[in-house]
């Protein structure tokens, strides 16, 4: 138990196997090592055992807020879903904003843990501390958005002022190893598999009903302190400023023209560092311009609204409408998830510059609840191996920028309908060892790049390498040193001083993850608005130190669940292509290569890690006093547990 401002003290433990729920609260040491959220999801899914199936019943699905989460604190809108990845076999984390983190804490809880498998599928519904599951045997099969009219209706609520429903389309029911959890209007937990686990553990969706209750702070006038220099340093910067920064104007496709005119923009399944490097090298090839698909041109022709999460006046997501002919059919889409991550993998990536055919690619993905950035990846990947001939056995195949069969392929992955969908919703992994196409690959760990190219931005290339969750740019986001200049600018091309740099980086979102608050307010504010914040909220006196270090605790009991699953330095890799003996950069990245092995050893010697593994020094420095250790320490080789 817990009496931490901020916290509920109030857990669901829910075995699906069974149908029994139970409650608990939160260990008072837990929410001071692990603060919430992130911290405290992994936590719970480590206790489960780092040697569980991804999908078995034994997997733990943790949908936690944190101690800020529905507070009046800025950007507070966020919720984390951990678990262990199908996708990846690591831990991971997956956010998403919106309002079901708000009203999860509203409804009177800190977290829902699920496990064991449901016989038949059902669906959760949380209100006023209490959670009971439903039959859900009419909603397999339908899709995100149709499972969320169908449920509103039912149970009367209001969606968007008193009911936030979290669902997953048919990806997570066919076990796409990339499917996602998608939330009221397309907010998506979209890495690492967690729809995936969901539809594995029959279970399609979860509704929160609530008021607005919003947790009031045990230290009123350091909460307001906080608060107030919060929302100063969000309304002064150039990024996050209302109405004015480009993060508020355009979205996070803000970013499109900004890394094509970096030459850091994957172009051609990462053949190439930008567009126009692409069509600079042969002419001669139907050429695509990103500008297209910016997020310039987006606000400029297809805007249409601009809502926001809990608590935020940056208000990014960019609600966007088009009308598409396909074969003949008019695909009308209304969606708010034209992302620069989602657009980079649809577009420029998969060679495809068609503005309105990506609006409705994303929205397909997200009724069918699969990943953009892995399908993007995926239908890049399946592109290259086409023209190399590699899928000829298959009899099928996909031609660069074919925006049709990109369309009629996303359907079919989340239905795995044909040889070539189904292999696809492997994911990378399984494509290269299937298919011996490992050199077509832009997987780490298994979960492909996003929209950062590591010649050019050498600090994503070690971020990618060690992210806990395979190949992620929001476990340490470089580029906002690196391009946006915040908290000061860096050369993007220059490898040392990185390896210290994203294990900063890296903390400190284990910080804002575990509040549960959203990434960008990093933009603006720093440590010192997040202790005034927290300990406004909680009623304790930490020092910037103390947080720092809960930070790097997060970060470390994560490695090391990856050690225990039989992840070491072996590991923190990143695609050939992107290495000396790869594809060097292209235009302003002009033969770029990134320098993995200099940036792995910085990293590790900041970190104090053996070779990737967390030695058992470091874990009694923390005070991680969970699991058999392993086996490390400071001298020694390395030799994860399970070995």
């Amino acid at each position: 138990m817990t009496d931490i401002g901020g916290f509920q003290d109030h857990v669901a433990r829910v075995d699906l196997s069974s149908g029994e729920v139970n409650y608990e609260g939160i260990d008072d040491e837990d929410a001071k090592k692990y603060i919430g959220a992130r911290g405290l999801g992994v936590k719970y899914v480590f206790e489960q055992g780092p040697d569980v199936d991804p999908l078995g019943p034994d997997n733990l699905l943790a949908f936690m807020n944190g101690p800020l989460t529905g507070t009046q604190t800025v950007m507070s809108g966020r919720i984390a879903v951990c678990t262990k990845s199908p996708l990846t076999n690591t831990v991971t984390d997956s956010h998403h904003g919106g309002w079901s983190g708000a009203r999860l804490k509203w409804a009177g809880f800190d977290g829902l843990l699920f496990e064991g498998q449901a016989d038949e599928p059902v669906y959760a519904v949380v209100e006023d501390g209490e959670l009971e599951l439903h039959d859900a045997g009419d909603l397999w099969g339908k899709t995100t958005h149709e499972t969320r009219d169908v449920l509103e209706e039912r149970h009367e609520g209001s969606y968007g002022k008193n009911m936030s429903i979290m669902a997953i389309g048919e990806g997570g029911e066919n076990e796409v190893r990339y499917a996602c959890i998608i939330n009221e209007d397309d907010r998506a937990s979209g890495r690492g598999g967690t729809g995936c686990v969901m539809g594995n553990k029959n279970l399609k969706a979860i509704l929160i009903k609530s008021g607005t209750k919003m947790p009031k702070p045990k230290d009123p006038e350091t909460f307001q302190q906080g608060h107030q220099q919060a929302m100063q340093a969000i309304q002064e910067s150039d990024v996050t400023a209302p109405n004015e920064g480009g993060l508020s104007m355009y979205g996070t496709n803000v970013l499109m023209n900004i890394t094509e005119e970096m030459d850091g923009l994957p172009t051609r399944n990462g053949r190439y560092t930008s567009t126009s490097s692409e069509a600079e090298a042969d002419p001669s090839e139907p050429n695509i311009d990103s500008e297209k698909v910016s997020g310039e041109n987006v606000r400029e022709n297809i805007l249409v609204d601009e809502p926001t999460c809990h608590s935020c006046p940056v208000a990014c997501k960019k609600e966007v409408e088009v009308s598409y002919s396909h074969k003949g059919q008019d695909m009308n889409v209304r969606g708010e998830s034209y992302e620069y991550e989602s657009a980079f993998a649809l577009g420029p990536n998969s060679m495809n510059d068609d503005r309105d055919s990506i609006a409705v690619m994303i929205d397909l993905c997200n009724q069918h609840g699969i990943d953009t950035i892995e399908t993007g990846n995926m239908i890049a990947m399946a592109m290259e191996m086409t023209e190399e001939g590699k899928l000829d056995d298959l009899g099928e195949g996909v031609e660069w920028g074919d925006k049709e069969a990109m369309i009629d392929l996303i359907t079919d992955i989340a239905r795995r309908d044909g040889d070539l969908a189904d292999l696809l919703a492997g994911g990378a992994n399984h494509v290269a060892e299937e298919m011996d196409a490992h050199e077509n690959s832009l997987a780490v760990k298994g979960e492909t790049i996003p929209a950062y190219d590591p010649r050019c931005m050498k600090g994503m290339g070690i971020g990618y390498a060690t992210s806990n969750r395979g190949a992620c740019h929001l476990r340490g986001y470089t580029p906002s040193a690196e391009i946006l200049g915040v908290p000061e600018k860096v050369d993007p091309y220059e490898w040392e001083g990185k390896g210290e740099l994203t294990a900063t980086f890296q903390d400190l979102h284990c910080i804002s993850d575990s509040f549960d608050i959203c990434k960008f307010n990093a933009f603006a504010e720093g440590i010192e608005e997040y202790v005034l914040q927290w300990n406004g909220i909680t009623g304790l006196e930490w020092t910037e130190d103390d947080l720092l270090e809960a930070g790097e605790r997060i970060y470390n009991l994560e490695r090391y669940y990856n050690n225990l699953a039989g992840f070491d330095g072996d590991d923190d890799s990143l695609p050939d292509r992107f290495l000396e003996d790869g594809v060097r950069g292209q235009g302003a990245s002009e033969g770029e290569y990134c320098e993995l092995e200099e940036m792995k050893a910085e990293y590790y010697e900041h970190r104090g890690w053996v070779d990737g593994v967390v030695p058992d020094e470091k874990l009694d420095q923390l005070g991680i006093d969970i699991g058999p250790g392993t086996g490390v320490s400071a001298g020694d080789s390395p030799a994860p547990a399970d070995d």
